[in-house]
Order: structure tokens, then sequence, then C-alpha cells
């Protein structure tokens, strides 16, 4: 049993929506000790790296070209979430600010560094299933 999910980005994972990560040493040792899963869900909905960033606009997944991509992000989702649940987590690591794995404060969806209160999909799955979840840069 894992007690922690983490952002693969902070975990030195170069899955990034530009292709680099968002190393932070204190997720780094979680996993080199055993104690943290880390995953991407932008990854596992089959998205490239790198790929177009996308930004929350009034609850769809929407990337800066234009394209509603909320199914395949819900997809990637719910595989993360499965792969949260086999390992038996119970807290999590999240990127701040992003759209998928953002806590409290993400981006507008204008694409223009606007931030306002919410949830990325991944971290609100994370609550909805009892996690305590936190992020960081």
């Amino acid at each position: 049993m894992l007690e922690y999910v983490v952002s693969a980005c902070l975990a030195g994972c170069k899955c990034r929506y530009d292709g680099n990560d968002n190393t932070n040493e204190h997720v780094q040792q979680l996993v080199r000790e055993g104690r943290a899963l880390p995953v991407c869900p932008e990854q596992l909905g089959g998205f490239s790296t790198p790929r177009t960033p996308f930004e929350l606009k009034d609850g769809r997944a929407v990337s800066k070209d234009g394209e509603d991509i909320t199914e395949r992000m819900q997809l990637g989702v719910e595989e993360a979430a499965k792969l949260v649940e086999l390992a038996g987590c119970t807290k999590a690591i999240l990127k701040s600010r992003s759209p998928s794995c953002g806590v409290g404060i993400i981006y507008d969806g204008s694409f223009s560094g606007v931030k306002i209160k919410g949830n990325g999909l991944f971290a609100a799955r994370m609550l909805s299933m009892g996690l305590e979840a936190s992020s960081t840069d």
C-alpha cells in the first residue's frame, strides 16, 4: 500500500505539456522511499508529450487551439483513479494550478495566466475519493 499519489511531473518525469518536468525534491524522496505513486492523467488519457496546453472553461477541458478534450481527459483521470485505488493511496501531492492536478486554484480558461478558485479534473476526482489533497510546484 502506498501512502501518496503524486503528479509525475513533480517526481521528475518529463510529462508536462511542454515536455519538461516540475521536479520537487520532497516528492522525489517520497517516490524513492516507496511511499508515492507518480501518475500523469494526461498521458494516461492518450495525450502525447509535448502537447497543446489546455485549461478548464465552464467545466470542460479545452485546448489552446479550441478543441474540447474533456472526454479523453476524463478517460485519463479514471485510469489514474484505478491506479490510486489499487495502490491504496490516501493522500495526494499534485501540481499547482494545473487543469488536471491543481488543488484550490486553477487557470480560468482564457490562457492569459488569470487564476481562479477551482480544482483540476484529477484533483477533483481524488477529493471525491476521499483523499487528502494538496498542491505544490
